[in-house]
């Protein structure tokens, strides 16, 4: 987390989130993260930012690589890649 570097409208892809990682919502325009249901870390705090977030998504860090462009569909739950 200490060496992260956003863009304006980067999303955050990663394998979980936990409470230190909140100061990171306020820079990112979204959400997807491999372990998680409704009631984890970065899905609540997801939505009390109004974040689009998709988790529990097996094997996101890997298929979705770093700069690639994607679009995070949170109300219909995918991912799309532009």
């Amino acid at each position: 987390m200490e060496d992260a570097d956003f863009e304006e409208g980067d999303i955050l892809v990663t394998t979980f989130t936990d409470p230190s990682w909140t100061p990171l919502f306020v820079s990112v325009k979204g959400l997807v993260t491999e372990v998680g249901g409704l009631m984890t870390h970065g899905a609540v705090i997801a939505r009390e930012y109004g974040l689009p977030a998709i988790v529990g998504v097996e094997n996101a860090t890997n298929l979705i690589k770093d700069g690639q462009r994607i679009r995070v569909h949170g109300s219909e739950g995918y991912i799309e890649i532009i």
